[in-house]
């Protein structure tokens, strides 16, 4: 399949729901061989059903990016299947609860960090790695409106998504000369089942969420993995520790 990505291969992880999905998606429609990862197997083998049914290919990879021998399974697997890997989309991430800062729980935390932010150095530790045996490659690591903005009873995810930021920076000055870019994508509240079982949760939540998004209507996964395909194909070849949002105009208010 011919598209921005043709030919690359490129690893997703959360791809089982969500933007994930989406990513895993839409870049095996733009021609990559994808790596669909993710904590539940069953729902990535799915992904990766509907990927072969509409004529791509994708392989499913159980992960969880909190731990470090699965990041370098799942970088193993990738070259033990394609032989090369050329970029890396790290989407897996978690919310946490909704509480003040001073009684968030300490396990809450230590798990949204584990997750989101340990995780992202985790995936990249293993990814750049290979990437540099094919020459380079590029990452996209998905951060969050919330990365520079903060946010009532998130302190563990404002905190993960901005070290996320932090991580991206620093990564791609350690890199780029060596023909691997790391940029960062920062999504405003987009339509996922995460976002959705937290708007039911809480009364009116949606219609604050609303509020903050200049552009009238929450955001679609399929924009976030169109910009991340982008962000991903040559076509971003001068790109390097960026932070891309894509939020609606969240953060311009």
């Amino acid at each position: 399949m011919a598209g921005q990505l043709n030919g690359k291969v490129v690893i997703v992880t959360g791809a089982g729901s969500g933007i994930g999905l989406a990513a895993a998606q839409h870049f095996a429609a733009e021609g990559a061989r994808v790596i669909a990862a993710g904590r539940t197997l069953a729902a990535v083998e799915a992904a990766v059903q509907e990927i072969a049914a509409a004529g791509g290919t994708a392989v499913p990879c159980r992960v969880d990016v909190a731990l470090a021998d699965d990041c370098k399974a799942m970088v193993d697997f990738a070259m033990s299947q394609f032989g090369r890997l050329d970029g890396a989309f790290n989407n897996a991430g978690i919310d946490g609860p909704l509480v003040p800062a001073a009684d968030y729980p300490e396990d809450a935390f230590d798990a949204v960090i584990a997750a989101n932010l340990k995780g992202v150095w985790n995936c990249m530790r293993f990814e750049i790695p290979a990437m540099l045996v094919g020459g380079g490659g590029a990452i996209v690591n998905n951060a969050s409106s919330l990365a520079e903005l903060g946010q009532y009873n998130m302190v563990a995810y404002c905190g993960a998504k901005a070290g996320v930021l932090g991580l991206t920076r620093g990564a791609a000055l350690d890199y780029g000369a060596q023909g691997i870019r790391v940029n960062a994508l920062s999504p405003g509240v987009v339509e996922t089942p995460m976002m959705t079982s937290q708007m039911a949760a809480y009364d009116g939540l949606r219609d604050i969420l609303l509020a903050r998004h200049p552009i009238g209507r929450l955001g679609a996964p399929l924009e976030l993995a169109r910009a991340a395909a982008w962000m991903l194909s040559d076509e971003a070849s001068f790109m390097l520790g960026a932070n891309v949002a894509v939020d609606g105009g969240y953060c311009a208010i």
